[in-house]
């Protein structure tokens, strides 16, 4: 088989540089062909062993799999995450969010990434950190805690993992210098534009809120983080474009202060930082 013989398998998903690019990482990273390996027709001499192998990876790209699922692993913020169906894959604008924090100044000493799915934040930010900053991390999943406990040792990083639900948080005060969150914001009525690799793949409790409450999550960690961040904490959050004003109004009525609101790399209002008074 060849190269261009893989990626116009793919064409009926994808369009064309997206079925090419998704093709060559598939080949870096199984078999370390380069672009000039590819060029070179190196993937006409992989083994058998290799040629069958990459055949099962095709066919389940067919069939809409993720490729970080396919592969096992995502990357996130320069290192590489395992990553299952248990766990979104990590997205280019929540790397946009961890450095956002990164850069912000200070160095906090007790952090909580509140959803963290595959910890990508929690173990960024962990790394990012070190030393001084002592990260937990929450989910309300058994499966994808342990998929963040592995990634946090494979990582060298240090972070506490919980069973949490934010719904139903504990009665905490005055604990979290920061807070962050990337909560399930995806309307039901948005599923119908989203990609077959999304829909069908990725774990809807991490992607889906009611459409009739749109900021359930955000409603339940303002209220936490009220009472939970010690005075002048901050909390950052992800969310949807769609409901970025109504998210800064909801925090405003929370007493939260110092409400911003920062586009994403295309340009989408995707983040918020809010901060806890001084004086409640």
């Amino acid at each position: 088989m060849t190269y261009e013989q893989l990626w116009q398998r793919l064409t009926q998903l994808y369009d064309q540089g997206e079925a090419k690019a998704i093709t060559r990482l598939v080949l870096y990273s199984r078999y370390g062909l380069s672009l000039a390996d590819i060029l070179c027709d190196k993937v006409g001499q992989l083994s058998l062993a290799a040629q069958q192998d990459l055949e099962n990876i095709f066919a389940q790209l067919e069939e809409a799999y993720p490729v970080q699922y396919v592969l096992g692993q995502s990357t996130f913020c320069g290192r590489s995450f395992v990553v299952d169906s248990s766990v979104l894959i990590p997205r280019p604008e929540t790397e946009e969010l961890c450095r956002w924090i990164a850069d912000d100044g200070g160095r906090p000493h007790h952090l909580l990434d509140i959803g963290t799915g595959s910890g990508c934040i929690a173990v960024t930010l962990a790394l990012e950190m070190a030393p001084d900053c002592h990260v937990t991390a929450w989910d309300i999943s058994p499966m994808a805690l342990e998929v963040a406990r592995n990634n946090a040792h494979r990582l060298g990083a240090t972070i506490d993992c919980h069973l949490c639900d934010v719904l139903t948080p504990p009665d905490d005060y005055d604990i979290w210098d920061v807070i962050v969150s990337n909560p399930p914001y995806i309307c039901q009525q948005e599923a119908a534009t989203m990609s077959p690799n999304v829909l069908g793949h990725e774990p809807h409790t991490a992607l889906f809120v009611p459409d009739d409450n749109p900021l359930l999550f955000y409603q339940a960690i303002a209220s936490y983080a009220c009472r939970a961040l010690r005075p002048g904490g901050l909390l950052y959050v992800e969310l949807n474009p769609l409901y970025a004003d109504r998210v800064e109004e909801l925090f405003t009525l929370h007493g939260l202060c110092c409400v911003q609101l920062r586009c994403d790399q295309f340009g989408k209002v995707r983040f918020a930082k809010a901060t806890k008074q001084l004086q409640q």
